[in-house]
């Protein structure tokens, strides 16, 4: 089965979610390090996501410069 695919969005209110959780001590010490775990794939994907549209954007802005010198 294919893993869904997160949204960014999705991905940061999940992680300011884990991280509320931990500073009001309502995670169980026996799933702390599960969050953790999941908080930094979470921004691992985030990074990735600000990383590749970061790289599109860049690409569409140097598309639309060279189109407009051509004109």
């Amino acid at each position: 089965m294919a893993k869904k695919e997160v949204k960014y969005s999705q991905a940061v209110d999940e992680l300011n979610q884990i991280l509320a959780d931990l500073e009001a001590e309502r995670i169980d010490v026996d799933q702390v390090s599960t969050k953790v775990k999941k908080a930094v794939e979470l921004i691992k994907l985030c990074r990735e996501r600000i990383e590749n549209t970061e790289m599109e954007v860049k690409t569409i802005v140097k598309e639309f410069e060279g189109a407009k010198e051509d004109s």
